[in-house]
């Protein structure tokens, strides 16, 4: 099965743009790189080549990852989110039991996440073990650095 994404429309909106801009300007700016080093001689030891080229590679990437997750979208339509349980798109407020803490976590898709800002992904460990749980709910998260206890006390609209 391919994977599919929950996204918002203002991300799916913010991703399209970053492809049009990716699409023209960025390929017109790596383009004009490559032509200026060519002209700088021997490409077999020309960095300015080999950077432009590199930077090109980076560029195709981040192209093909973003039509990829475009393809494989869905818009999650945020007005009919119910704070009843955990869903992407929601935060919840949580007992972290295994080390006594309460955290904030923000269930978001894939291409969303950015655990520094809480921002966790509905198909990380902590995303899925939350997912469809109500508050008062207790659920085992499986992470890398072991299962983590967690309480959910609070489900609530970003």
């Amino acid at each position: 099965m391919a994977d599919e994404y929950v996204l918002p429309l203002k991300v799916i909106e913010q991703l399209k743009e970053e492809l049009r801009e990716l699409r023209t300007t960025g390929r017109n700016d790596i383009a004009e790189k490559i032509k200026e080093a060519k002209s700088f001689g021997d490409l077999s030891e020309n960095s300015e080549y080999d950077e432009a080229k590199s930077d090109q590679a980076k560029l195709e990437a981040r192209i093909a990852e973003i039509e990829y997750t475009l393809s494989h979208a869905t818009v999650l339509d945020e007005s009919t989110l119910s704070t009843e349980s955990v869903h992407t798109g929601l935060s919840v407020k949580v007992l972290d039991r295994t080390y006594n803490e309460e955290l904030v976590y923000h269930i978001v898709g894939a291409p969303q996440a950015n655990p520094m800002q809480n921002k966790v992904s509905d198909e990380s460990p902590v995303g899925k073990a939350l997912l469809g749980h109500k508050v008062g709910d207790v659920v085992i998260a499986e992470t890398p650095a072991g299962n983590d206890e967690i309480e959910i006390l609070e489900i609530f609209k970003n």
